[in-house]
């Protein structure tokens, strides 16, 4: 199995993104619940890129790309070309303003921030690289 994946900016897409994560992690035996957590936290920054940052425009496309690095962490390299988003930056709200002005979203990158060890941005020529990295321990 490839450890790459491209899809266009459609939101239907982010099915497929979530299934290669997962497969790609069970293959190399990740206990579930710690699976289940890194693909939540692809699918957010995932789902985050195609909407804000590309408008959900088929003609746009992001990459994913997995390193397992056996009982030690998973590398996830999320790729997309454009402005980007420095989620590294990003001020987390609290809770409390969320709930009292009834927002909709803006938990996802907080989510991110705890199930990840480590995110990093990372701007290349016109290329934007999100990375995020998961320790592991498999017995």
């Amino acid at each position: 199995m490839d450890n790459q994946l491209k899809v266009p900016c459609q939101k239907e897409k982010l099915k497929e993104v979530r299934l290669f994560v997962e497969q790609l992690l069970q293959k190399h035996e990740i206990p579930d619940i710690e699976a289940g957590e890194m693909v939540l936290a692809v699918d957010e920054v995932c789902a985050n890129l195609m909407i804000h940052s590309h408008n959900c425009n088929p003609k746009k496309s992001i990459g994913v790309k997995i390193n397992v690095r056996k009982d030690q962490e998973v590398v996830f390299e999320i790729t997309d070309y454009g402005v980007g988003f420095n989620f590294c930056r990003y001020k987390e709200p609290s809770l409390e303003d969320i709930i009292k002005e009834k927002k909709k979203g803006g938990v996802g990158l907080i989510l991110v921030k705890r199930i990840m060890d480590s995110m990093e941005f990372i701007r290349k020529a016109n290329r934007n690289v999100y990375r995020m990295v998961k320790k592991i321990k498999i017995a």
